[in-house]
């Protein structure tokens, strides 16, 4: 998600929810062509924050939760360099 077109499909996929979005949906919702974003949800996907599956002749992809919210946490508890209490708070709020 280094790149501010990654955020924005992550964005689009969280929103879309469990049944997630076909890869040429998701390229025109986030304004970019098709081989591009198929680049970078291929990028998402081997960073493990995505996951892809056939509907048909489409691919869709979905945003994968478990691993975002890992991700979140662990940016969290990094943050706090060793002292948890500075994001306690924030950790208590982040889902599981």
């Amino acid at each position: 998600m280094s790149q501010k077109t990654r955020l924005k499909i992550v964005r689009l996929l969280v929103k879309a929810g469990p049944e997630g979005m076909a890869a040429g949906f998701i390229a025109e919702a986030a304004g970019v062509s098709p081989s591009n974003v198929s680049f970078h949800l291929k990028e998402l996907e081997r960073g493990g924050v995505v996951t892809a599956r056939w509907d048909a002749r489409s691919i869709v992809y979905s945003a994968d939760y478990q691993a975002l919210s890992g991700l979140i946490r662990f940016l969290l508890e990094d943050c706090c360099a060793g002292n948890p209490a500075i994001c306690q708070p924030a950790l208590a709020t982040a889902c599981c």
